[in-house]
């Protein structure tokens, strides 16, 4: 016997005991989240972005290259995303489960990131394993893993923090070609979403807590060897990185008001916006302690809010700033609080983007001050003898176990639409978005009949919802009520002016005015809705059926060959095929009619039409 150990241990050196602890955290982010990759495309958004999305289903083409980078659609300017997206479609086409699990292992690569730029920039392994597990688990972040359309947040965060990253190495050894590596990161993260652009912001936080390259400040030293510069000369490092902000802001907000989201302070006065803020800072405070409830979107209010929210709200606010002015010293308090109020700045509400009062995607980046706060705190307390060293181990696992068990339970109401929305109402009021996407749900389910309710009450709620008249109006033309759906599209074609909406809009009008016998109205509309969205399918449709009607075949049938390119569906197809076959080009009747039974088997129609073809 030599006392010689077998062989090595598993933390013989801090990169060993790192590997293994981001190995820990992917396995354990996985673990929880792995359900996700068997949910289907959600009725919010995911259509847009994906499933409905032309350039996005033709996948990473050069046209789709080229429209990704000048396209506003979904009021924002986000290129890198589109390319995500249509990345995703070229590997996976329209399979639900590898869209999420390219969302699952950003998350996953999220929350490495996270743990090795504390480690690093703190030297502190516990604190900073804490704050990554707490990031990988709380279910806040559900929403921003389990929505396809949420890509955006998991792309943008990605770069954040590789610009970070960036940004640390920089400062070890200042250049322009490090600096570079940082504008280069935020640009790339300023093309996956625009609310990244407090980045500028946050790295001077950094200068404070960890890094202490701030002179005469009085931050605990870092653990990096950074030489310190005055404050006005860390600004001024930063103009350049501002001023990307700037044109990311301006580039968003002509974006948004392009897309009809932004609303305007008839909608939501100054007041009502600076209260809602106020409250809504607190509540995404109370739901990181408390993460019950939550929701895809909660209303906003419209009005006044009641006094005693905004000012329960504001003294927490200012008792939280307060103890972290007190605590200063440690550095951590005051750069993971300003962290966190700085970051929601652009997503507040002080302009008022979309109906909502505040939204979960919108802390999976702010929060992480907080998480910061608690867990540098929590280690501080126990290296100063203040409580037990059990405590904060037993306390910091009691907290993961219970957030992981919450979390899979959140995951599990994005298995359907149905279930998402059921949800959705139990613990939201007055959500008319919520109920015109149950409908939504029901209607893809074959139950139109509960589904009617739901677009009445949404329309009831807010009757500027232009979604919920569309909705009304499709359901009455689907029941003959021909004159009464034309009334509810012309009122959403009045409220509204996203273009998505109205292209849709205009393209049923024009079918109901077509089903009326109304022919010019209904190219006019047919017109109205390729001139907004040239990618809106069912307009080709409906000028194609005019157009067979009026004996054009030929006209027709290049029409119908456009639309089942843009979008194919049984229709289409078998309209397409009626076309052929009717100029006897038997061969090419023959193959769409196989389309689309391709689509559904079950079609009677392509199939009596296939066997007459046939002879049989």
């Amino acid at each position: 016997m030599t006392g010689k150990k077998p062989g090595p241990e598993l933390f013989a050196s801090p990169q060993k005991r790192n590997v293994v602890l981001c190995l820990l955290l992917v396995v354990i982010t996985l673990g929880v989240y792995n359900q996700v990759n068997h949910h289907p495309f959600v009725n919010y958004d995911d259509d847009r972005y994906v499933t409905e999305n032309p350039h996005v289903r033709a996948g990473l083409t050069w046209q789709t290259f080229t429209w990704a980078l000048t396209a506003t659609e979904q009021a924002n300017w986000h290129p890198l995303t589109w390319m995500s997206h249509a990345l995703d479609c070229q590997l996976f086409r329209l399979n639900p489960a590898g869209h999420h699990l390219t969302n699952l292992l950003l998350h996953a690569l999220n929350v490495v990131l996270l743990f090795l730029l504390l480690v690093w920039g703190t030297g502190r392994t516990g604190p900073a394993l804490f704050v990554a597990a707490l990031f990988a688990l709380h279910p806040i972040n559900v929403e921003s893993v389990a929505w396809v359309a949420e890509r955006k947040n998991m792309l943008s965060t990605l770069f954040f923090l590789l610009a970070l990253g960036a940004y640390g190495w920089y400062t070890l050894k200042p250049d322009w070609r490090r600096y570079l590596a940082v504008t280069a990161m935020f640009v790339l993260g300023l093309m996956s979403k625009p609310m990244v652009i407090t980045l500028p912001c946050v790295l001077l936080l950094l200068d404070y807590w960890p890094l202490n390259r701030i002179v005469g400040w009085s931050a605990p030293g870092s653990v990096l060897r950074i030489k310190p510069a005055a404050f006005s000369r860390l600004v001024l490092e930063k103009i350049p990185l501002l001023a990307l902000s700037a044109a990311s802001a301006v580039l968003t907000m002509q974006a948004q008001q392009r897309g009809g989201a932004m609303r305007s302070t008839v909608q939501f006065p100054l007041g009502v916006r600076i209260e809602n803020a106020i409250v809504a800072y607190a509540m995404y405070l109370w739901k990181m302690v408390w993460p019950a409830r939550l929701a895809p979107l909660y209303p906003h209010p419209g009005d006044s809010l009641g006094t005693w929210q905004v000012g329960v709200s504001s003294l927490v606010l200012c008792v939280i700033t307060a103890a972290c002015w007190r605590f200063r010293a440690k550095g951590y308090p005051l750069a993971g609080w300003f962290w966190f109020l700085g970051m929601l700045v652009p997503v507040i509400g002080l302009i008022q983007v979309g109906d909502q009062a505040m939204a979960d995607r919108y802390a999976y980046l702010p929060l992480i001050g907080v998480f910061a706060i608690l867990a540098f705190g929590l280690a501080d307390l126990r290296a100063q003898g203040r409580v037990a060293t059990a405590v904060p181990l037993i306390f910091a696992a009691c907290v993961l176990v219970a957030l992981a068990a919450v979390t899979y339970r959140q995951i599990d109401y994005w298995s359907s639409n149905y279930d998402l929305w059921s949800h959705t109402l139990a613990v939201t009021d007055k959500n008319f978005i919520a109920q015109d996407n149950l409908g939504g749900a029901l209607v893809l389910l074959d139950r139109a009949e509960e589904a009617y309710p739901h677009f009445q009450l949404a329309a009831e709620i807010n009757p500027r919802d232009p979604m919920s008249h569309t909705n009304l109006g499709v359901y009455l033309q689907e029941h003959g009520r021909l004159q009464e759906a034309v009334e509810q599209y012309e009122t959403t074609i009045r409220l509204t002016s996203d273009a998505g909406l109205l292209a849709n809009t205009y393209a049923n009008l024009g079918s109901a005015y077509r089903d009326l016998g109304q022919d010019g109205k209904a190219v006019e509309s047919y017109d109205d809705a390729v001139r907004l969205n040239p990618g809106q399918f069912n307009a080709y449709l409906g000028r194609a059926v005019l157009l067979e009607r009026e004996g054009k075949i030929d006209d027709a049938i290049s029409q119908y060959s456009r639309s089942t390119a843009l979008h194919p569906t049984v229709e289409g197809y078998f309209r397409l095929g009626h076309a052929l076959q009717t100029v006897n080009r038997k061969q090419e009747a023959i193959t769409a009619y196989q389309q689309a039974l391709s689509l559904d088997p079950n079609s009677s129609q392509a199939q009596d039409a296939l066997r007459g073809l046939d002879g049989r």
